[in-house]
């Protein structure tokens, strides 16, 4: 039972969209395995990402990519703040600097700025990367570049208008 039990519990996580919100991807569809280009295995760049459907009210948005499967802990893989409420994706292989046009990256897990893509342990079977993208009431955060996924969430309480997610999965 409890196999049945884990995968109704992962479809209904896979399926999550919130009020309309769709995030998706042109490298991968949602639940299918990210393809090796965008893995430490190969080139390590983001895939591109686009969303539509934001709700009425939407000033900016925020990305954060997580490995929740990762041995010791879910692990930060991107955090992307401030994106204005007029951008509708992020382009495939997005700059990794502190700032792109306005648009701020904090710190990941490997210690840099910028997307890390999936790298789990060989052997440890297939990660979830979820890209949780939310659309806020407020222009902005108000928060420096580098800033950590930790300071990203404290600043997104109590400004979230809706959530977008897309799931790949990639093992080694």
């Amino acid at each position: 039972m409890r196999p049945l039990v884990a995968s109704m519990v992962f479809l209904g996580f896979l399926s999550f969209q919130s009020k309309g919100m769709e995030l998706k991807s042109s490298a991968f569809k949602n639940g299918q395995e990210i393809p090796r280009k965008y893995t430490c295995d190969g080139v390590n760049i983001s895939p591109e990402l686009s969303w539509e459907n934001p709700p009425s009210g939407a000033k900016s948005y925020v990305l954060i990519m997580e490995d929740p499967d990762a041995p010791y802990g879910t692990f930060t893989h991107w955090v992307v703040y401030d994106i204005p409420a007029h951008v509708r994706s992020l382009k495939e292989g997005f700059p990794k600097a502190d700032q792109v046009d306005g648009i701020k990256q904090g710190i990941n897990d490997f210690g840099y700025v910028g997307y890390g893509g999936p790298c789990p342990p060989k052997g440890h079977g297939y990660h979830r990367y979820i890209f949780k993208l939310y659309v806020l009431s407020v222009e902005s955060l108000n928060l420096p570049p580098k800033a950590t996924k930790k300071q990203v969430e404290e600043s997104i309480r109590g400004k979230v208008l809706a959530e977008g997610r897309l799931v790949g999965k990639y093992r080694r």
